[in-house]
């Protein structure tokens, strides 16, 4: 596998709010790693958007073209920088309900236009199918620095401080996501309440359920 330059990590993982000069495109960039529940050697790669398409539909077809056993069940992680947008989320969620053997997760350093109801949509979409999407934070960094980066090279950063950086940057996207996701909640419970069931107890939220 081509492992990633620091320098492309550090800014392309890039989580602060506004990108500081010089001014640089934040791309789309999916590192993904597929483990065997056998306990076979993890399969890592990354992707990144091309004209045609995004990383995430080249993801699906590259997971795809594996040919994977099916009677085997197999845990993928992925890390990207932008979470899906709403085309990409559909794909990823048909993707999974024909794959049952795939257990899908994925962590996004940083929420694409989040404030747009149709983005929120798709998010939505990917939990409440069994895809969970959460923010990164020092866990998943870590374990991108520490796999899918080459080290050969010393970086021209210091690698806890970036890291460290990284995670104080999440705490406000995780707020975020969250608020989100609590939106699902709250219009699910309205809808009952409308259908006359009666308020929502705490054992019948859907809060509890997850």
């Amino acid at each position: 596998m081509a492992l990633l330059t620091a320098k492309t990590f550090s800014l392309q993982f890039n989580n602060k709010r506004r990108v500081n000069k010089p001014y640089y495109p934040r791309k789309a960039l999916l590192c993904y790693q597929l483990t065997p529940q056998n306990g076979s050697t993890p399969t890592r790669g990354h992707l990144k958007n091309k004209k045609e398409d995004h990383a995430e539909i080249r993801f699906i077809n590259k997971i795809k073209s594996m040919g994977l056993d099916e009677t085997q069940c197999y845990q993928v992680t992925c890390y990207l920088t932008w979470s899906p947008c709403p085309s990409c989320a559909g794909e990823l969620v048909d993707f999974i309900k024909a794959h049952r053997h795939l257990n899908l997760r994925i962590f996004a350093s940083r929420l694409y236009y989040h404030w747009r109801p149709n983005y929120q949509e798709g998010l939505l979409l990917l939990c409440g199918s069994q895809v969970p999407v959460e923010v990164m934070g020092l866990p998943e960094f870590t374990d991108c620095w520490e796999n899918f980066v080459d080290h050969k090279e010393p970086p021209s950063f210091n690698p806890s401080e970036k890291l460290e950086e990284l995670d104080k940057n999440s705490q406000a996207i995780k707020r975020r996501l969250e608020r989100i996701k609590s939106r699902s909640v709250d219009v699910l419970e309205n809808g009952l309440r409308s259908l006359q069931l009666g308020p929502v107890t705490p054992s019948s939220s859907i809060r509890n359920s997850r």
